[in-house]
C-alpha cells in the first residue's frame, strides 16, 4: 500500500530555513560587531600612542629650548666677556703711547703757543689754545706733523682777538689768535708687527 505524507512538509522547511537565516544574520551581526570593536580599540592604541610620542616630544622640545636660552645666554656673557678683554688689552697697549702722546703734545708746543683744552676721542685729538700770532699756529702745525707720535693735523679755526695787557705795559692791547686744530694719533707698530715686517 503506497505510503502518503501529509504534513505540511513545505512549510516546516521553510520555518527551518528562515531560522537558519536568522542564525546566520546574528552570527554575521556579531562578527562584524566585534570586527568594528577591534578595529575601534586598535585605532584608539594607535592614538593613545601618538599622544604619549606627542607628550614626550613636547617635554623634550621644552628640554632643548631651555639650554638652547642657556647656551645663547652664555654666548652673550663670552661676547660681553671677549669685549672686556679687548678693552683691557687696548688700554695695556696704549698706556706707553699715553706717556709719549702727552711727553710730545710739550715737545711739538713752540714758544708763544699756549693750549686752553685738549680732547681725545679714541686716536683723534682736538686741541684749543691760544697763540701770539698766525705764524705760530703755523709752526705747531708743521711740529705735530713732524713729531712721530701725531699725523695729519688740520686746522679747524683760527680767530684774531684783541687782549688787553696787564697793568704798567706801553701797549693797550696785544693780538691774538685763537685756534682750533684736530690731529690724529699715530698708530705704532707692535714689537712682533715690525719683526715681520723686517723679515719680509
Amino acid at each position: 500500500m503506497p505510503h502518503i505524507n501529509l504534513l505540511p512538509w513545505r512549510e516546516d522547511l521553510r520555518k527551518r530555513r528562515n531560522k537558519e537565516f536568522g542564525v546566520l544574520a546574528l552570527v554575521t551581526v556579531l562578527i562584524m560587531a566585534g570586527v568594528v570593536a577591534g578595529v575601534d580599540w586598535h585605532f584608539q592604541q594607535r592614538i593613545e600612542f601618538q599622544t604619549q610620542r606627542n607628550v614626550f616630544l613636547e617635554t623634550q622640545i621644552a628640554a632643548l629650548d631651555k639650554k638652547i636660552k642657556e647656551i645663547q645666554d652664555l654666548d652673550r656673557e663670552k661676547a660681553r666677556l671677549l669685549a672686556r678683554m679687548r678693552i683691557i688689552q687696548q688700554l695695556q697697549s696704549s698706556r706707553p703711547e699715553i706717556v709719549h702722546v702727552i711727553d710730545s703734545i710739550v715737545k711739538t708746543l713752540p714758544e708763544g703757543v699756549f693750549y686752553t683744552a685738549i680732547k681725545q676721542t679714541g686716536r683723534a685729538i682736538n686741541m684749543i689754545g691760544v697763540a701770539q700770532s698766525n705764524a705760530r699756529v703755523s709752526s705747531l702745525m708743521r711740529q705735530l706733523d713732524s713729531s712721530e707720535w701725531f699725523e695729519n693735523p688740520n686746522l679747524i679755526e683760527i680767530k684774531a682777538i684783541n687782549q688787553p695787557t696787564p697793568a704798567g705795559s706801553t701797549a693797550t692791547e696785544v693780538k691774538l689768535s685763537n685756534f682750533n686744530l684736530n690731529v690724529t694719533q699715530s698708530q705704532k707698530k707692535k714689537p712682533e708687527d715690525e719683526a715681520g715686517d723686517k723679515k719680509s
